[in-house]
């Protein structure tokens, strides 16, 4: 069985399809990654498909699933390389691969993640000043 390897880079994980997908490829890929994303306490994914000329329903869900798994591992994922006929297809299938951003290659996708984690982090932030002055005015 083939496997799909998964890189780290700094604090993302770089996942690059070049085999057509199986069944259990895709699912050996979905596990892998969920153990490596714990592993090394990843928060970024990015899934490179600029080897796939053609995605189909099947290769969509699986891309949302890898989504999900990754949102709820607090890993934000970002799918990059995609062709244009590959988002035709995904357009007229109707699959609007929910919770998936995209980027037109690896670099703008580091860069998407980087800022995404930079505006959490902000957030995250702020509503911890907010209540330690709250805290600290009763």
């Amino acid at each position: 069985m083939e496997r799909v390897p998964v890189l780290k880079i700094g604090d993302i994980l770089l996942v690059s399809i070049q085999i057509d997908m199986s069944d259990q490829t895709a699912v050996t890929l979905q596990e892998d990654l969920a153990e490596r994303i714990v592993a090394t306490g990843a928060h970024g994914v990015i899934i490179d498909i600029t080897a796939l000329d053609i995605v189909d329903s099947f290769v969509g869900r699986m891309l949302s699933t890898i989504a999900s798994i990754s949102k709820v591992l607090d890993a934000e994922t970002v799918v990059v390389g995609m062709r244009p006929a590959v988002a035709i297809t995904l357009v007229e299938l109707g699959l609007s691969l929910n919770g998936i951003r995209t980027a037109l290659n690896v670099e703008r996708g580091m860069e998407l993640i980087a800022a995404t984690r930079e505006d959490d982090l902000g957030v995250d932030e702020a509503e911890g000043a907010e209540s330690g002055s709250a805290a600290t005015s009763a």
